[in-house]
């Protein structure tokens, strides 16, 4: 039987130049509207999981998903690289 353990130091202390630098602290700040659209688009497909979608909850789930193409949409403008995922 394998134990799985986890390394102290790379959990809980980090060496000063593992530190984000200010250009990738830049970059989540620009994509900051997208994360928390892509939140909360995850936040109503895990609500819809377990229960049939009503038509507030499409509605609802609609709305979310848009967000996330308009906030793609404005980080896509600015120049600002979006990694792509399955969220939208």
């Amino acid at each position: 039987m394998k134990h799985i353990v986890t390394v102290q130091d790379g959990v809980t202390a980090l060496a000063p130049f593992m530190e984000p630098t200010d250009a990738e602290l830049d970059a989540i700040e620009d994509e900051a509207p997208l994360i928390a659209a892509e939140l909360e688009l995850l936040d109503v497909q895990i609500a819809l999981l377990d229960r049939p979608a009503t038509p507030l909850e499409e509605r609802r789930l609609r709305r979310a998903a848009n967000r996330v193409l308009a906030a793609r949409v404005e980080v896509a403008n600015r120049g600002t690289a979006v990694p792509e995922g399955d969220a939208a």
